[in-house]
């Protein structure tokens, strides 16, 4: 019931939480009501429609305070604001060769306005260049200045800021933060000195949950195997953690108040180095409760301790309420304590070796209950999570205490923690190797729907599963559900059009958070407009559709959500040139695509408002950047998105329209100009944020808008009031991250197909 009604709140807004709370608290009402029939279901029932209550409530005071927030007025302008915050978590690195930003989550502790300091709370995400920013430690006190912009975010962000610079150090973190940013760059050092690259990086990832210097390759191997969990520090290791401290106090014949209190210490010693992510979080809560319990005497029972957990967590950090790691986490947890052990009985009864039944139990149920989850938020399920999980389980335990041997031992001296380190070795090259074999398996990942209707179907499939091992009278049931809906999927697929989609003319890469498009120039060619954050989606998507020569790569803005996936354009295919536009900033970008582009021995060109670009059979119209661009570097990252190339191209299928990233401003200024923006298809200026002026879209009048958008991002695109201007014109709309790749082509009677590659067909 907390989860339900922070969820409402934060989802749908404070008024939605409000009715919660009242639907709520009149729930209770007449449940007091009833009472006398059944006092024991009736108390229950009301002390959760309570506590829904005053969760909703609280839920909609905070949703109210970010929505009336005085920087959300400076947003609205996009003005700039200098801001007093305090550092919350490690600054994440922008990967990729054209990367050099860093995205920072920071607390606002005051703003600067007309009138001197405001001093104000909130949290706000910030974009900075990763000089000067890099090396923040949490809990340190930092000064900045930015443009403002409005967080599409779906939680309780207050802004988002782009740094102009370097931030101004006002004050030291505190000593544990120091102790623990020491004891993660000792461990990244000694890893990084006893083991190859790809082994150094994951060691870290495994142990602390940190990732930093994860090669990329890796994390795609991870991810499709079904193992991208390992690196997620979570109950797993907390577990562990406790099961090595409670075996030497038991040893040292400690009681169980000393046990619970060295634990408790250890525990919250561990959480500050790991970081307090999501799925620490929770186990680290559920972990209190067990020891509190230890403490009093009471039995430790897993359920109510994780429902505790999730309560607490809940009541402090509401954000979690719509975080896809937290739900991952909690169901996770809940399987292996609710289903695995049935499964594990039920199996060894049938005279399974109870070690193969308790892994495979512990495989299976975690695999099933977090698949809806899974699909909602990417789109996928990988089908060799199970084997791949059960091929590892054996190595997880050994490789974590070791690791955590090897990190106590670099804090005090580097070279014992490399020593320690190198017994991990071997252990890290069978996990490498079964993530990058299962990786390989074809069909390791398939495509499903995603979002709610993705998760409905699967939740579905999930719980038929589970009432098949369970319930033997309902097993005929359960199996008939999965056959229903195999026999409805399977003809579907069938009935849909291959892929490629014949006569298409645009198709909308899915590469995640960015944008990548491909326009089909004739004869096996094609023009690729950006390249996406990463190289490999880029890259699949391209032999997707069976390009090999590519005439043009054009690249809108230097972004690293559109440059950073160049290399896997240039993978095995002849590329005639690269072209960018008026503005080389930011300046490291720019010398990273020249670099590229000179290794591969691709001219490099760029073009500008009012120039036409002609490669194989189509036509390129460059109708902007029509705003100055900026004369200092330091306002590159601030003008870049408004610097975008904004392209017309004519084809059989109607015009198309590509706009980058370019935002109101920008936007505003082609109307002013009288640039001929008029479309029949739009690719929707920056992932569909915030930042899109709705007389932009009227001006364009497009019959299909197309979102390239990453599934479960965390910048909230597309803004759920972009898309009702959108559909308020009358386009339809196709998205990448509900429905992958998106091909455009030519319709009967001239109209507009758009097909997804996961199946679906708009006309």
């Amino acid at each position: 019931m907390s989860w339900a009604a922070t969820a409402v709140g934060i989802g749908l807004g404070w008024r939605a939480a409000v009715w919660f709370a009242a639907v709520a608290l009149a729930g209770a009402v007449a449940a007091a009501g009833l009472r006398r029939h059944s006092a024991a279901v009736a108390g229950a029932v009301i002390a959760a429609l309570l506590v829904g209550a005053g969760f909703a409530g609280a839920t909609a005071l905070r949703v109210h305070a970010v929505r009336s927030h005085p920087l959300a007025a400076v947003a609205e302008r996009g003005g700039h604001v200098t801001l007093t915050a305090v550092v919350v978590d490690d600054p994440r690195p922008v990967r990729g060769p054209a990367g050099g930003s860093v995205l920072v989550r920071v607390s606002l502790r005051s703003m600067d306005t007309a009138r001197g300091a405001l001093d104000v709370g909130g949290a706000v995400l910030v974009f900075a260049p990763i000089d000067g920013w890099q090396d923040l430690l949490p809990g340190q006190r930092v000064q900045l200045r930015g443009r403002v912009g409005e967080s599409d975010r779906a939680d309780l962000t207050v802004a988002v800021v782009q740094a102009t610079g370097p931030p101004t150090e006002v004050g030291d973190p505190p000593w544990h933060q120091r102790a623990a940013g020491h004891v993660r760059q000792r461990f990244a050092e000694a890893a990084s000195r006893a083991l190859p690259t790809d082994a150094a990086g994951l060691l870290p990832g495994l142990v602390v949950g940190d990732t930093s210097d994860l090669p990329e390759p890796v994390d795609d191997d991870f991810t499709a195997a079904g193992l991208s969990h390992l690196t997620a520090v979570s109950g797993a290791n907390i577990s562990i953690l406790l099961g090595a401290i409670l075996l030497l106090t038991r040893a040292a014949a400690l009681g169980p108040r000393t046990t619970a209190a060295i634990a408790g210490v250890a525990l919250v010693g561990f959480v500050v180095v790991a970081r307090p992510s999501a799925s620490v979080l929770r186990a680290a809560a559920m972990g209190a409760v067990v020891l509190l319990a230890m403490v009093v005497g009471r039995r430790r029972q897993a359920v109510p301790a994780l429902a505790a957990a999730v309560v607490a967590l809940l009541a402090w950090f509401p954000e979690l309420a719509v975080s896809y790691g937290f739900a991952l986490s909690v169901a996770a947890t809940a399987a292996l304590v609710l289903i695995a052990p049935r499964w594990a009985r039920r199996w060894q009864r049938r005279g399974w070796p109870r070690a193969v039944a308790e892994a495979v139990s512990v495989a299976v149920a975690a695999h099933v209950v977090t698949v809806p989850i899974v699909a909602a938020m990417s789109g996928t399920v990988s089908m060799v999570a199970v084997a791949a999980n059960l091929l590892v389980a054996p190595v997880i335990a050994p490789v974590t205490v070791i690791g955590a041997v090897a990190a106590a031992g670099a804090t005090a001296w580097v070279p014992l923690g490399e020593v320690v380190a190198l017994a991990t070795g071997p252990p890290l090259w069978w996990l490498l190797r079964v993530a990058r074999e299962a990786a390989e398996v074809p069909g390791a990942s398939v495509v499903v729907p995603s979002g709610a209707f993705g998760f409905a179907i699967l939740a579905v499939t999930a719980a038929a599963a589970i009432t098949a091992v369970a319930v033997r009278r309902l097993r005929i049931v359960a199996i008939a559900v999965v056959i229903g809906l195999a026999v409805a999927w399977i003809p579907l697929r069938m009935l849909m059009p291959g892929w490629p989609v014949a006569g298409w003319v645009l198709v909308a890469c899915d590469v995640g958070q960015g944008d990548a498009l491909v326009l089909d120039a004739g004869d096996g060619s094609a023009v690729v407009v950006d390249a996406g954050p990463a190289s490999r989606p880029v890259d699949g998507c391209l032999d997707r559709l069976g390009v090999r020569s590519v005439t043009a790569v054009v690249l809108t803005h230097l972004h690293a959500d559109h440059v950073d996936g160049l290399p896997g354009v240039l993978h095995g295919r002849t590329v005639e040139q690269i072209v960018t536009g008026p503005m080389r900033l930011p300046t490291q970008a720019y010398e990273q695509v020249r670099t590229l582009a000179s290794g591969a021995g691709v001219p490099l060109t760029s073009v500008h408002a009012g120039q036409a670009l002609t490669v194989g059979t189509l036509t390129l119209r460059v109708l902007g950047p029509t705003l100055p661009a900026p004369s200092d570097p330091e306002d590159a990252d601030d003008a870049a998105n408004d610097q975008s190339l904004v392209l017309t191209v004519d084809t059989v299928a109607g015009r198309i329209l590509l706009t980058g990233d370019v935002e109101a401003a920008g936007q505003r200024d082609l109307i002013r100009d009288g640039v001929p923006l008029t479309a029949d298809i739009l690719k929707l200026p920056h992932h569909g944020s915030r930042t899109t002026a709705p007389e932009f879209l009227r001006a364009v009048g497009a019959r299909v808008v197309v979102v390239s958008v990453g599934a479960g991002n965390t910048f909230g695109h597309p803004n759920p009031d972009i898309l009702r201007a959108v559909r308020e014109t009358g386009a339809t709309v196709a998205r990448t991250d509900l429905g992958g790749d998106i091909a455009v082509s030519r319709a009967g009677g001239g109209g507009v197909a758009v097909t997804y590659r996961r199946g679906t067909i708009v006309r």
